[in-house]
């Protein structure tokens, strides 16, 4: 047995780790044609399959397919070696699948596969594109460090009970459009070099401390969180009957954030460039207390419970059809900048006047343009 494996492997060779079938004592890809026939004739739909440490081949890899027909049991694949084309369209898995570790040198196609039970890519490498395009996986997905040199395609797969792809590597372009989570899909700590499209998804999300080398295009129901998280180009987000998390999140490019029916916490963000909020239905936003952003528009928020203090550049912040808190005397509040400090309660001292949001000594200036017929009158 091979230092690291838990398994026999082949004699053939000291490097080759493949698992020894016996009575043989040779991983299948080591064989002869006499051999591989009769190890074949013992796979059956629904049995187990057993390709751990192997080297396999495309040819290799559509007789072991032909044998099973395309319905294999329990499937051990960790640190198996896909030298050609792996293609496992439409194969239908009938129990648990692990690949940990696994090597593809070409394409990787999973095109229509189902899972029946959880299915692993821990630590598994894709020098090519990976599809994963319509597959239905009835247990738990994990991509957890896996990395995928090329495109990565998501679309329209339903993970039932979630998938994670904790600090995965996505260095081309990589799209979930469509996809179904049952549960949490969580993202902490991924990369993405190229533009990730995240678009028609349903279910919650989580992209804490992600990075995005390029733009990202997301939508979740339910809630997203990417608190942490850092793009070096557009973030578009549009969420609907959601829990939006942001804090602490630095964008580069543009900020584009569409809520419907959903709440947002925008606490200490950093928004380099243009950023807007725009909000259908009742949206609200809990905290932009901390944030940096230069070139902020929030178009049609309840800020009422919104907090504002340490805002970095309040200039460059611009409302409209946004409500706010009541005042005790019940007049409604309605920002203009520069900002205006509140104070609600707190009594005057002797020889000022006082506007609501604006205090004025015995020889101060006079209100802001505007002001007193916004805020009521001279107290």
């Amino acid at each position: 047995m091979t230092k690291d494996m838990d398994w026999a492997t082949c004699s053939h060779s000291p490097s080759c780790t493949g698992v020894a079938r016996q009575p043989y004592g040779r991983c299948l890809s080591h064989l002869s044609p006499e051999q591989l026939a009769d190890a074949l004739e013992g796979l059956r739909p629904g049995r187990q399959l057993d390709l751990r440490g192997t080297t396999v081949d495309g040819e290799l890899l559509v007789k072991v397919l032909a044998a099973t027909e395309g319905r294999p049991g329990r499937s051990r694949m960790d640190l198996a070696r896909f030298t050609g084309e792996a293609r496992f369209t439409e194969v239908r898995f009938q129990g648990d699948v692990s690949l940990d570790g696994a090597r593809f040198d070409r394409l990787a196609s999973f095109f229509g596969a189902t899972f029946m039970g959880n299915v692993s890519f821990t630590g598994a490498r894709f020098a090519r594109q990976l599809s994963f395009h319509g597959a239905t996986v009835r247990g738990h997905a994990c991509f957890d460090r896996a990395v995928v040199a090329s495109d990565a395609l998501f679309g329209e797969t339903v993970f039932a009970r979630g998938l994670s792809c904790e600090r995965a590597r996505f260095d081309g372009y990589a799209t979930f459009d469509g996809a179904w989570f049952g549960e949490l899909a969580a993202f902490r700590g991924a990369r993405f070099g190229r533009t990730l499209s995240f678009r028609k998804v349903r279910g919650r999300a989580g992209f804490e401390s992600a990075h995005f080398a390029s733009s990202a295009y997301l939508s979740a129901t339910g809630r997203l969180a990417a608190t942490g998280a850092r793009a070096d180009g557009t973030l578009d987000l549009a969420v609907e009957d959601c829990s939006l998390d942001l804090r602490r999140v630095e964008v580069r490019g543009t900020t584009a954030i569409r809520l419907t029916g959903s709440h947002a916490d925008l606490e200490s963000v950093v928004l380099r460039g243009p950023a807007t909020v725009t909000g259908r239905g009742f949206c609200t936003i809990s905290s932009l207390r901390g944030a940096a952003a230069p070139d902020l528009s929030l178009f049609g928020l309840d800020l009422s419970a919104c907090r504002f203090a340490g805002l970095a550049h309040p200039s460059g912040l611009r409302l409209t059809g946004c409500t706010f808190a009541f005042t005790s005397r019940g007049v409604r509040l309605s920002l203009r900048w520069p900002p205006l400090r509140w104070f609600s309660r707190r009594r005057a001292l002797p020889g000022q006047h006082r506007w609501r949001g604006w205090t004025q000594g015995p020889d101060g200036p006079p209100p802001p343009d505007g002001l007193a017929e916004i805020h009521g009158e001279q107290r």
